[in-house]
């Protein structure tokens, strides 16, 4: 009965403190949100939360403490014939007197292997020239066309200052940088938390401006040019003429601004409800530089490609609410997202997590998540040799209608020298779908729209 009562209590502590800390996670990490991605699913990894913002974690960082805390974590995510991410994370929490904490995050990430690049797969090999213009990659009949390019290393560091002035205020300002060979983002958040009804309610607002520059490898491609290839020419010089004409020279830009507000209500003892709504303004280059479209004839066979091209602005919103529960062993949360944008794309995400204490020292996380988007308005499987081409369009599976799925296991432990070990496995699958698009000639010969499988594994410290 001790160990139950026990038990019950920690349970309990944790939803309470969780509504302490909700403003705090939405201010640190908007530049990581769903808000300031270019697309709803960017990233596999993020959208399963194996990037540097574990859930628990990142909880734990804001609880008092007086000693500095230091987070570690390690993760890795493996797509089947795909992309690899190699992840350190290093966090470190300090306290500044009663009032004052500086969060500090520091992440390297190593990204290798292969992406789709947009063109339709078809029964003869395709030849594509590499964005430098150098070299060409090639897919074989029957096989998804992939970019091998993707290459690349990214550091990312953000900083949050959180401040408590008095009794039931917190605010929070943070800065945010990330760096890669071809792309740098930089940002500004902040937020507050006031409470209220004596301290069982608290409404916050968040929020953040980003400003990214891009700088692809061989420039940007002139929106829907078509690809050029060096065997078409007698000459190297003569091919670099033409290449050139494709590209616009000099990087370009994108500005980001996210608010978000929000109310988290303690129903009792045991319940703890949660609602958001998020804005989202972006405006500036939102085009991928590395993907293409096939234009094919009334036979399904590509006759070119052309390089795509995306709107410059878009305006996002999203409601967001979650319920969680203190269980006399362990805890349980339920959310749902839910998402529309004017590129047309909406979006819903449900998610659960189910905690289990299997002693005072260690638990178990069972971790579900179901995702469903429809396609933007400017997404096309293909262009046709007979019609004229669009001022936008996008052939990335990324936009189109999808759907995809996460389940996995994170199990915790509490060492003798206090440390928390924590190993998170899951599986993620993308099933993208077709939204209306006609499978001609050889195009019905194979599958267009291949679901895509990925592990992801986490090992993390806390101490």
């Amino acid at each position: 009965m001790a160990a139950t009562s026990y038990q019950g209590k920690e349970a309990c502590s944790k939803v309470t403190s969780v509504s302490q800390l909700l403003i705090v996670a939405a201010a640190s990490l908007l530049s990581q949100s769903s808000l300031a991605n270019p697309s709803s699913e960017v990233s596999p990894v993020v959208d399963t939360g194996a990037t540097p913002t574990d859930t628990a974690l990142d909880a734990d960082a804001y609880t008092n403490q007086v000693s500095p805390k230091v987070d570690v974590a390690m993760v890795y995510y493996q797509e089947r014939d795909r992309v690899t991410v190699a992840e350190g994370i290093f966090k470190l929490s300090q306290n500044f007197g009663d009032k004052d904490k500086l969060v500090t995050k520091l992440a390297l990430d190593t990204i290798t292997g292969a992406s789709a690049n947009g063109a339709v797969t078809q029964q003869q090999v395709q030849t594509f020239t590499r964005p430098s213009g150098t070299g060409v990659y090639q897919a074989r009949p029957g096989e998804t066309p992939l970019d091998d390019t993707f290459k690349d290393t990214r550091l990312q560091l953000s900083s949050t200052w959180v401040h408590t002035p008095t009794a039931g205020t917190l605010t929070t300002l943070g800065g945010y940088l990330s760096r890669e060979y071809d792309y740098t983002s930089i940002g500004l958040n902040g937020g507050g938390q006031w409470s209220f009804n004596k301290g069982n309610t608290q409404a916050n607002l968040a929020g953040g401006y980003f400003y990214d520059i891009a700088n692809p490898v061989g420039g940007r491609p002139a929106p829907m040019t078509e690809m050029v290839f060096r065997q078409d020419f007698d000459s190297e010089a003569a091919f670099k003429a033409e290449f050139d004409k494709t590209r616009q020279s000099g990087s370009e830009s994108k500005q980001t601004l996210d608010i978000s507000l929000g109310l988290t209500q303690t129903v009792n003892k045991y319940w703890l409800m949660q609602i958001n709504y998020g804005v989202s303004y972006v405006s500036g280059y939102m085009t991928d530089p590395y993907k293409v479209l096939s234009r094919i004839n009334s036979d399904g066979h590509a006759v070119g490609y052309h390089y795509e091209h995306r709107p410059d602005k878009r305006l996002k919103q999203s409601l967001y609410v979650m319920g969680k529960r203190a269980l006399t062993y362990g805890v349980f949360d339920l959310s749902y997202r839910y998402s529309i944008d004017d590129w047309s794309i909406d979006s819903h995400t449900l998610e659960s997590r189910y905690r289990v204490n299997l002693t005072t020292r260690s638990f178990v996380q069972l971790h579900l998540r179901a995702y469903q988007q429809t396609a933007a308005k400017f997404y096309r499987l293909y262009l046709r040799d007979d019609q004229a081409l669009p001022q936008y369009s996008s052939a990335d599976y990324r936009l189109g209608a999808i759907d995809s799925y996460t389940i996995g296991l994170k199990y915790g432990q509490r060492l003798k020298d206090g440390t928390l070990a924590t190993f998170r496995l899951e599986y993620y699958q993308q099933r993208p779908q077709n939204s209306g698009f006609d499978l001609v000639g050889q195009l019905r010969r194979f599958d267009q729209f291949p679901n895509n499988d990925a592990i992801i594994a986490q090992l993390g410290f806390s101490f």
